[in-house]
């Protein structure tokens, strides 16, 4: 096993090396001594600068774990499509409850599933309220993924449909293979509705949304490593996805985001690093704006992390369908809801995170959350499945301890 030592000298905050560096070490040398995952990286932030580097392991064959190693961050891509979304309506240009429809004519086409007839076809009906963008933003338009919905998968059976991870045009498999599965502003049901906010974004400004990304976001921040697509580059510092099998170990698993030909899916599709975003998540404790450059005005950043969920809904627990991902209920005596574009917790949990701080993480089990009240943001990412799954759960807690010991 290859080891990264902690980066003691990066904490700008002048804080001296000693408990809570080498706590956070161990919690990811643990990871991999015991089968956790195959390699780790972890990072931890303050809005004044990195407080933490660490890894062990080694990403793919001959490639150590670092915080320069190329995840296919999947969605966490949710919260930088999100933030391009905030930034037009920071800009007057959008608002939380515009209806999608007016943006996209298109989407009035999808519709809720409400059964099938005798000879097995789908049954569709007009929705009791139209969708608008802090639907989309929340997970509460009613669009649901196949992984953690039963419904979805049935429906994607019988009509062999392939989804956004099997599609080659992204606005073709989001129109015919994701309807609603309860109507809008109803339930909190995870799926690709982000995908559409990111044609939202699209639409409005009209240019691709990496353009738009790279002009407004990932240029301003610094983020040269984050793209959707896996450049000359950035392909010798790519790391494998392993997959746990019934004997415990992993094998390597080939899953990557879709190549679409007509637009990037804004849940799922970029690439990253630990270094890269955690400048992302800099910004959001810097309250919009990193190094001089401000990318949100602390207002819009206020209305991300607040809870944007319709009245009376909260966070659901995620019941896998899939052997792709574990069950997946974080903190489940805790009280959780959704800002624009991330998981909020509502209550302290104690020993870790506070009241208020937000989250998410991609389905290889690349994690990330961002605590306001502490100015304490953090990464622990691999690049495994199922995602959620129980060793990998106990790992993230044992990092998130000694983050906030």
């Amino acid at each position: 096993m290859q080891v990264t030592a902690p980066n003691l000298a990066s904490d700008p905050a002048g804080h001296a090396p000693g408990g809570r560096h080498h706590a956070l070490q161990a919690a990811i040398d643990n990871a991999v001594r015991d089968n956790q995952a195959p390699f780790m990286v972890g990072m931890t932030v303050n809005a004044a600068g990195v407080t933490f580097t660490g890894a062990a392991g080694d990403a793919a064959a001959g490639l150590k774990a670092g915080a320069d190693t190329v995840f296919r961050i999947f969605s966490m891509t949710k919260a930088i499509g999100s933030t391009a979304a905030m930034i037009l309506i920071d800009r007057g240009q959008l608002a939380m409850d515009t209806l999608v429809e007016s943006v996209l004519p298109e989407f009035a086409g999808v519709q809720v599933l409400d059964g099938y007839d005798a000879g097995g076809k789908p049954i569709f009906r007009a929705p009791k309220v139209k969708a608008t963008i802090r639907h989309l933003a929340t997970h509460t338009s009613g669009i649901e993924y196949e992984i953690w919905r039963a419904e979805e998968a049935d429906y994607l059976q019988r009509t062999g449909g392939a989804g956004v991870l099997g599609a080659t045009q992204l606005k073709a498999a989001l129109l015919s293979d994701y309807p609603m599965i309860t109507d809008p502003g109803t339930r909190w049901g995870y799926g690709p509705s982000i995908d559409w906010l990111g044609l939202v974004v699209e639409q409005i400004c009209g240019q691709d949304i990496m353009t738009f990304l790279r002009a407004n976001l990932l240029g301003p921040l610094g983020m040269n490593d984050t793209d959707a697509t896996v450049r000359a580059d950035m392909k010798s510092r790519l790391a494998t996805v392993g997959m746990r099998g019934a004997d415990g170990a992993f094998s390597a698993f080939p899953v990557e985001p879709p190549v679409t030909v007509d637009a990037w899916g804004m849940g799922h599709a970029l690439y990253s690093t630990p270094a890269d975003y955690a400048q992302f998540l800099r910004m959001i404790l810097n309250k919009g704006a990193l190094d001089g450059k401000r990318v949100l005005s602390e207002a819009a950043v206020a209305q991300m992390l607040a809870n944007q969920m319709p009245s009376g809904l909260s966070f659901q627990n995620l019941g896998s369908v899939s052997p792709l991902s574990a069950n997946f209920n974080p903190f489940p005596d805790t009280a959780k809801s959704h800002g624009f574009g991330f998981m909020r917790v509502e209550a302290d949990v104690p020993g870790m995170r506070r009241a208020g701080s937000v989250a998410w993480a991609g389905v290889c089990n690349s994690h990330y959350w961002i605590d306001p009240s502490s100015d304490i943001a953090a990464l622990f990412m691999t690049q495994t499945l199922p995602f959620g799954e129980a060793p990998y759960m106990a790992a993230f807690e044992a990092f998130e301890r000694a983050a906030h010991s």
